[in-house]
């Protein structure tokens, strides 16, 4: 009877014991459920007028060459009056600065003798002027008189 006893205790505490196992984890950690967005590239430092003060000598390139086609000397301050450019034909033109945002510096400049295409007359240039490595990198896009446009890259170092 002891036996039958036992036995019953048993089969009645394996009854009434429950299952426990554990549920299986259905939530994803937000890492492991998307993948890791690339970085964000850093943006480029603000500009100031201040930071390019000084003056520049350069070389004009067009755009898809790294061959010279002239010379400048900018002169740059930290206002935005009194820029000049010099150019390699010895043309001296005033520079008009415009907007100065984020990492660039707008400038305009309006008629003047070609230094790049002999005998003809700029209508007016437009550049974008920002620093690049220690140097005053910019591109030029101008407009002649004749109605031709071209588009130069200018890389000048502080003197």
């Amino acid at each position: 009877m002891r036996f039958q006893l036992l036995s019953l205790s048993a089969v009645a505490l394996l009854a009434c014991a429950k299952s426990e196992t554990p549920k299986a984890d259905t939530t994803t950690p937000a890492a492991a459920a998307a993948p890791a967005a690339a970085p964000a590239a850093p943006a480029a430092p603000a500009i100031s007028l201040a930071d390019v003060a000084g003056t520049w000598e350069g070389k004009v390139m067009p755009m898809d060459k790294d061959t010279a086609v002239a010379t400048t000397t900018v002169v740059a301050t930290a206002t935005k009056e009194g820029w000049t450019m010099k150019l390699s034909n010895g043309e001296s033109v005033p520079l008009t600065v415009g907007e100065v945002a984020g990492d660039s510096i707008i400038v305009t400049a309006g008629a003047f003798k070609s230094a790049v295409k002999k005998g003809q007359q700029v209508k007016s240039i437009h550049s974008i002027y920002r620093l690049q490595n220690g140097k005053l990198v910019s591109v030029t896009h101008a407009t002649y008189a004749n109605g031709e446009t071209a588009t130069y890259r200018t890389e000048s170092t502080k003197k």
